[in-house]
């Protein structure tokens, strides 16, 4: 066990070492090939905080451990948002950009609904994994499209966070640029087969499922990126950062981690669990729909609302180990959930909403 856990917290280490080799290094190798830092950002960035996520998804399906693969994708999302942006919000409340109301919140309830579609066999097949991979690809090409039309204001933030290495400077070197892509490359490989090792490890030792393992531990290892990219920024006061970092990573994940699953799966496709399709998809899409309410509300997560969605998390965390333990006490806490602290959130939820976009009177 002992080493199982070293095996775990290395691998973790590689994952979040590596992603930021990879980051580093192909972020200025691009700006050595011309590539503008706002398309730098849009891109290998955006991918970096999800390389984890696909490192881990894709050696576990080639590992034979899909329910680890699934999981991971599953329970990063649900983590996410519950507790990324919830601990965000109780730093300093985070206002949400228009655009991530009216275009970004639709296309990542519109994938988690495309993702659900495609589960409904039991399965993503090889076609619906290349389907998922392929609209990543649109969806990154419309990004690009439409950041280079909008105002070079917004240009600056990105200036402001991918540097050109120094002339002269060791990093300024092509090869030197290529050497941290590969050597990033190499540690995510290595850290995510070492996570998905001892996961399995820690799954059997504790009779748990590795289904539950990926939805919890290997789902909130591989968000560290995202972790510590929404907390600097919020800490930072860059709170539509923090905030569009946690739903571009969520519509990465399922485009690219799910896609690229079905895809090394092949024809025998990617299995989904029946557990998943009949509840953790649910809980994703309900995390991911409760914001709009939130988002909504003044334009803003306020701090209650970051506690509450972090609340949210540890009660569905606590339903994963009650059911995997058989426990007794599952059954009141299910009824406890439905009955009275759901219908709660939901009617303050839409009260304060309502109240929120109500037109304010001329004093």
């Amino acid at each position: 066990m002992l080493s199982a856990i070293f095996f775990f917290v290395a691998g973790l280490a590689l994952l979040v070492v590596g992603a930021n080799a990879l980051v580093s290094g192909a972020s200025k190798l691009a700006l050595s090939f011309g590539l503008s830092p706002l398309v730098v950002g849009l891109t290998i960035v955006a991918f970096g905080t999800s390389a984890p996520e696909m490192a881990v998804s894709t050696g576990a399906v080639l590992s034979g451990q899909s329910d680890v693969a699934v999981g991971n994708v599953v329970g990063s999302n649900i983590f996410n948002v519950l507790v990324i942006l919830g601990l965000s919000a109780l730093i300093v409340p985070l206002s949400v950009h228009v655009q991530v109301i009216r275009q970004e919140m639709p296309i990542m309830i519109g994938a988690a609904m495309l993702f659900m579609a495609f589960s409904l066999d039991g399965q993503i097949s090889f076609l619906e994994g290349a389907t998922l991979l392929g609209l990543l690809f649109v969806y990154t090409a419309f990004l690009v499209i439409q950041a280079r039309r909008s105002p070079a204001g917004e240009a600056t933030d990105y200036e402001a966070e991918i540097k050109e290495a120094k002339p002269g400077g060791w990093l300024s070197k092509w090869y030197v640029q290529m050497w941290f892509v590969v050597a990033g490359l190499i540690m995510l490989v290595q850290g995510a087969d070492w996570l998905v090792e001892s996961a399995i490890i820690f799954a059997r030792a504790l009779g748990m499922s590795e289904l539950v393992i990926g939805l919890t531990i290997v789902a909130a290892g591989t968000s560290l990126p995202e972790v510590a990219a929404s907390l600097t920024a919020a800490f930072k006061g860059e709170r539509d950062m923090a905030v569009g970092n946690v739903v571009g990573s969520n519509v990465f994940n399922i485009l690219g981690c799910v896609g690229l699953g079905g895809i090394a799966a092949g024809v025998a496709g990617l299995p989904i669990a029946p557990s998943v399709l009949n509840f953790d998809l649910w809980v994703m899409l309900a995390a991911f729909v409760a914001c709009l309410p939130v988002f909504i509300s003044g334009r803003e997560i306020a701090r209650w609302e970051g506690g509450l969605f972090v609340g949210y998390y540890v009660a569905y965390v606590a339903y994963l180990v009650l059911q995997a333990q058989e426990h007794d006490a599952l059954p009141a806490f299910s009824t406890v959930m439905l009955s009275f602290v759901l219908p709660i959130t939901i009617i303050t939820l839409v009260v304060v909403s309502i109240r929120q976009t109500k037109p304010k009177p001329q004093g």
